[in-house]
């Protein structure tokens, strides 16, 4: 089975749960990645009505538009009920790691507005402890070097970590939404994710991490080629 298909099957799943909470003047909170565009297409075939969404990235925004979906300013709503997203990394206990696409501090401004967080993903995301995919840190460009050198105070020696500005493939570094850079952190420990996401939110110059620890999802839906849709809730 593709990876293609379990995002499909996981995707039409994730429609399945939250069809009922659903109505004509619902604002759906939307992420951003393949997974993410997937459900974006199924909900905006699915006939289901509602009033609009809350993009966390530009090119969700554009995809949604496309198909006739307003979109809102979370500034001009009052919270959301619901926020579908998909992982570069997800736990059992359903901590996080996000920001493959460079959209993390929209991901994580918009799961805090959120009364529940919907996670869709494959089986390839499922991991036993985060870290083997990189923790994308955004940050202010002129504060790159400082926070650089913070980063790597964390583990000195030879335990410090990998730290690579992201680069786009002309070789030029890749800007985000909102005009800064990203960090991408290989080699930390994530014995504690909570507590590194708290020192990260704590740096001066970095304005988000893509640590989704003291706010993750709610409810996991992960698609498994053996097992089919698995269902995990963060405090069954």
């Amino acid at each position: 089975m593709s990876q293609t298909t379990l995002k499909e099957q996981v995707a039409r799943a994730a429609l399945e749960e939250i069809r009922d909470d659903l109505k004509s003047d619902s604002i759906v909170g939307i992420g951003t990645g393949t997974t993410a565009d997937v459900f974006i297409d199924l909900l905006c075939s699915s006939g289901i009505r509602f009033r609009g969404a809350v993009s966390s990235s530009e090119r969700s925004a554009a995809r949604l538009e496309r198909q006739g979906v307003e979109i809102f300013d979370l500034n001009d709503v009052d919270g959301l009920q619901l926020y579908i997203d998909g992982a570069d990394e997800i736990t059992e206990t359903l901590d996080m790691l996000k920001g493959g696409g460079g959209a993390l501090t929209r991901e994580k401004i918009v799961a805090a507005a959120a009364n529940r967080f919907v996670c869709i993903a494959d089986e390839s995301k499922l991991v036993s402890k985060l870290g083997k995919f990189g923790l994308p840190v955004e940050v202010i460009p002129m504060a790159r070097h400082y926070v650089e050198l913070r980063l790597a105070s964390l583990y000195p020696g030879d335990r410090a970590p990998d730290i690579r500005l992201r680069l786009k493939q002309d070789g030029t570094p890749f800007i985000t939404d909102n005009h800064n850079q990203i960090l991408d952190i290989h080699g930390l420990l994530f014995d504690s994710p909570d507590v590194i996401e708290t020192f990260l939110d704590g740096l001066s110059g970095a304005v988000c991490n893509g640590l989704f620890a003291k706010r993750g999802a709610d409810v996991l839906l992960l698609a498994s080629e053996v097992n089919g849709i698995v269902r995990y809730l963060r405090n069954p």
